[in-house]
């Protein structure tokens, strides 16, 4: 096992079976493992997806074990895809926008948030500027329910994503506690 690096070793259930270590994204799990249903994050921190191409849910994992997360957070197929989050050292800084395509209210975040109704009386968010720092959008208030990761970039459309019908209601910086 590696001591340095960011890696992330996945397994068939309880760490038994083949096993795959991932050092960076892995677009398509299938291609080493036929089904992921236990991990080990000896690293680093890293989202995993339900489906391939980081699509679908997803979860985020800091350095641990997870033996029967699928259990714990309610997927049947495993882990399709992952991808790793890179360090980020420095400022927090993110627009979040009520409409689609930057349009409605427009709120700037520079930490965490954990229910936008609550602190900006604003009951949707449809898009979104990370201009810095990595975050976490989550679709209930208090960091809970399913959830999203962004990084810097614009996100004109939550919908056009495949996030139609969930409104994110609560935002969390992704610090280098991982």
């Amino acid at each position: 096992e590696t001591s340095t690096g960011r890696n992330l070793n996945h397994h068939h259930g309880n760490f038994q079976g083949r096993s795959y270590e991932c050092m960076s994204d892995c677009s398509d799990m299938s291609s080493y493992l036929s089904r992921c249903h236990s991990c080990r994050v000896e690293s680093g921190c890293f989202m995993v997806y339900d489906r391939t191409n980081y699509m679908g849910n997803q979860y985020f994992m800091r350095r641990g074990e997870y033996s029967d997360y699928m259990s714990m957070i309610g997927w049947s197929g495993g882990i399709r895809s992952c991808r790793m989050i890179p360090m980020h050292r420095g400022s927090y800084r993110m627009r979040i926008y009520e409409r689609e395509n930057f349009g409605g209210q427009m709120y700037e975040l520079m930490d965490d948030c954990d229910n936008i109704m609550d602190r900006y009386r604003m009951n949707d968010c449809m898009s979104c500027n990370v201009m810095d720092g990595h975050w976490l959008m989550y679709e209930q208030p208090q960091f809970r329910g399913r959830m999203m990761y962004l990084r810097p970039g614009e996100y004109r459309s939550f919908r056009d994503m495949g996030w139609s019908g969930m409104k994110f209601m609560s935002m969390r910086r992704i610090t280098d506690m991982c």
